[in-house]
């Protein structure tokens, strides 16, 4: 095996101490100097892909490229994708390359639906994603001297580490709170007073539920920033947090087969999607049916190659996750995707109608009597699929409430959406939590 990992241009180094200066430096490039950077460092990806991954160098032979054919950014559509299937046929190591005794950490997935897609990261590869970390936090209001809430779970997951690892480079204090355990973790947030708490979404609400069972006023928390990720939200869920907690609810982004969370980051200051850390992430949007790649602004499927990553380059991965990029706001050199709403394979095509969780979330999330927590079954029945929506009744809501709020939810999905589907109203905490991703969609249907 050749590796030619240390050869990456321009990365930082591990065992260095940025300053904020440095964590932001790359942030105050132009748009050119932005541009000719991404293509200098995919350039050698490609190569660093092509010399040490075999299932690289077969890819780009059969579909007749080579690493030099990159001679600008636009030439890296002629290069295959790599799909999470990839991942998993290569498991567990398959996909490194850099010899076993370089990678400094493994993470993977959970695995529930077959062989778990394994990455690694060399020394230089978690120092790079601690900085972009770093950068996240920074922009969605954390600075150093504050207390981080770290309620991602810990272990193989990504998010856990990932956010600990960027708090403690931005300087902060980090809590290591990991999930479950709710009370404890409304207790710690009571006595410790963060600043920041970083955690999905669905189990911020949790703890908000769980405050309120206690008897504290949620407003009277010190949390001042909310950084949710892992799972796709709306902004109806936006506003429930920030009217209920009075923090800044902002989104971040990212995927273990890219790097873990520290992707993309929205800005505190304006709120308007995610800026795309394309120093080290180059993104495009694709058609998901047809495969081609489309213009800023449009909506497809959301691709992403790394330009730094040593242990486990990524070529065009396919997320699955739905969105389209725009010009830079607060970060100007830094493209914006929108928030992801919809994942391509999560979307429920029921009697020819295309439904996402996010849909029925809006409409749960705007109907009086309930608790947003809901989930999603498909069932079959006399060969015809059915969707039932179950949710959750708010603890202060009457019984008779309950009937009424089916019905509005039904007819309301039914209006908007373009289906039927069944509702029902179970009591409060009927449905399982979360700590890590939430589990919207329940397939019960039989096996073809």
């Amino acid at each position: 095996m050749t590796t030619t990992h240390n050869e990456v241009p321009n990365t930082q180094r591990l065992g260095t101490a940025p300053a904020l200066d440095d964590l932001s430096a790359p942030e105050r490039l132009s748009i050119d100097e932005l541009r000719a950077l991404q293509l200098q460092r995919l350039q050698w990806t490609l190569r660093h892909a092509y010399d040490n991954v075999p299932l690289y160098r077969r890819k780009f032979d059969e579909a007749g490229v080579h690493p030099d054919d990159c001679r600008q950014l636009a030439d890296l559509a002629k290069f295959p994708y790599t799909t999470k299937q990839d991942l998993r046929d290569e498991y567990p190591f398959g996909m490194f390359a850099v010899p076993e005794t370089e990678v400094s950490r493994i993470h993977a997935s959970s695995g529930t639906t077959g062989k778990p897609t394994v990455v690694g990261y060399t020394a230089s590869d978690i120092d790079n994603w601690s900085s972009v970390m770093a950068r996240s936090i920074f922009a969605a209001g954390g600075r150093p001297g504050h207390k981080v809430h770290v309620s991602y779970g810990y272990g193989l997951f990504t998010g856990g580490l990932g956010a600990h690892y960027g708090a403690e480079k931005l300087g902060c204090t980090v809590v290591p709170a990991s999930g479950g355990m709710t009370a404890r973790q409304v207790q710690l947030i009571t006595d410790f007073r963060p600043e920041v708490i970083m955690v999905t979404p669905s189990y911020m609400l949790t703890l908000l539920d769980e405050f309120e069972r206690q008897g504290i006023d949620p407003h009277t928390t010190s949390l001042q920033v909310g950084i949710f990720g892992a799972e796709p939200w709306t902004e109806h869920m936006r506003r429930e947090i920030e009217d209920r907690m009075n923090l800044h609810a902002v989104d971040i982004y990212g995927l273990s087969e890219v790097m873990g969370p520290g992707v993309a980051q929205e800005c505190v200051e304006t709120k308007d999607g995610l800026h795309i850390w394309e120093d080290h992430f180059y993104p495009e949007v694709v058609d998901p049916l047809e495969d081609t790649v489309l213009a800023d602004g449009a909506t497809g499927e959301l691709v992403f190659t790394s330009l730094t990553k040593q242990a486990l380059p990524i070529i065009r991965y396919r997320t699955r996750d739905l969105t389209a990029l725009h010009p830079g706001t607060a970060r100007p050199a830094y493209r914006r995707m929108d928030k992801v709403t919809g994942r391509s394979d999560d979307m429920i095509i029921l009697r020819g109608v295309n439904v996402f969780p996010t849909q029925i979330e809006e409409v749960v999330l705007g109907t009086d009597g309930l608790a947003p927590h809901f989930q999603l079954r498909l069932t079959r029945q006399d060969r015809m699929d059915h969707l039932t929506v179950l949710v959750e009744a708010h603890p202060d809501a009457p019984q008779d409430r309950r009937k009424a709020a089916a019905a509005e939810i039904a007819e309301r999905v039914k209006d908007g959406v373009g289906v039927t589907v069944g509702v029902k109203v179970v009591d409060p905490e009927a449905l399982e939590r979360s700590v890590g991703k939430l589990r919207r969609v329940v397939d019960q249907r039989p096996s073809q």
